[in-house]
């Protein structure tokens, strides 16, 4: 049996950042797993239509050898007895794109490339799902995985795959980007079977954010006051603290407990400090 992953996708690359990624959706099971490959430094490759999984590490060695995307796609397509029916995007990590679709995919099927990504889909419902998703990414604000996700919510709109949906993911990688800065892969989140999987994977993205993204200074606030008898009577209510009133050594004791047993350690700060994203996380808390 054939694997035609009827999708789309976008490649990207933030050179202000050294960030680079994929995103992607899919009428087909756990999409993340076939079509999206990234390193941090080199590029992103998509492979999608009738998926060759060894484009995507492939194509990163090319780019990793000095060529560019269209070079790229040019050597993985050129010994491929299958290519017609492949489908590829590629950018290196300064945004040089290309993207390449088979002559015998599926209709609708193609790609545009613009500043910094390249977009394309197949068995879509009209062309302006890619074109959407292009100007999209170009014209949204925030981090690279912020953009792609516009894009891919942009190209849902437009008509999207024209089977339904199912699965989508984002993977987004930078140099020491990773948890504590021991690894590259700054986003990898997955939706494998869902019936919404672009707004599953914006939900668990803003839970991602949440756990691993950097403080913002401006949300940095002194435990005094108010917030230290609120975030006291919070951390009483879902029992990190023995008592609404506690000394400042307890209370420290209960913050660092909650961060701790929450998955908040990148979010953690200096003794009588705390991040006001990890307060309104505490009072949903039991909700």
């Amino acid at each position: 049996m054939r694997h035609i992953i009827a999708t789309y996708s976008i490649v990207a690359a933030d050179p202000s950042t050294g960030e680079v990624g994929v995103a992607v959706q899919s009428k087909f099971l756990g999409v993340g797993a076939v079509v999206p490959y990234a390193k941090a430094g080199v590029g992103a490759v998509a492979t999608q239509a009738f998926a060759n999984p060894a484009y995507g590490p492939d194509g990163l060695e090319h780019l990793s050898s000095g060529l560019n995307a269209e070079q790229t796609i040019d050597q993985l397509i050129k010994s491929d007895p299958g290519a017609s029916e492949r489908q590829i995007g590629v950018v290196d990590f300064q945004g040089n794109a290309a993207s390449y679709t088979g002559d015998d995919c599926y209709d609708w099927a193609g790609g545009i490339t613009g500043k910094h990504f390249a977009a394309q889909g197949n068995i879509l419902v009209n062309e302006e799902t890619v074109t959407k998703m292009g100007k999209a990414f170009e014209n949204a604000k925030g981090n690279l995985s912020e953009r792609l996700l516009e894009a891919l919510k942009s190209a849902q709109k437009a008509g999207g795959d024209r089977r339904g949906k199912q699965s989508a993911a984002l993977y987004v990688v930078k140099e020491k980007g990773g948890y504590g800065g021991l690894s590259d892969v700054l986003v990898d989140l997955r939706v494998d079977d869902h019936q919404e999987p672009i707004k599953e994977l914006e939900r668990i993205y803003f839970l991602h954010q949440l756990y691993f993204a950097e403080s913002n200074p401006a949300q940095i606030k002194q435990l005094k006051g108010d917030l230290k008898e609120k975030v006291s009577y919070h951390l009483y209510r879902v029992g990190y603290l023995k008592n609404s009133n506690p000394d400042d050594i307890d209370l420290y004791k209960g913050v660092t407990t909650f961060l701790h047993t929450e998955n908040f350690e990148e979010r953690e700060q200096k003794q009588g400090w705390i991040d006001m994203e990890v307060v309104h996380f505490l009072k949903q808390m039991g909700d």
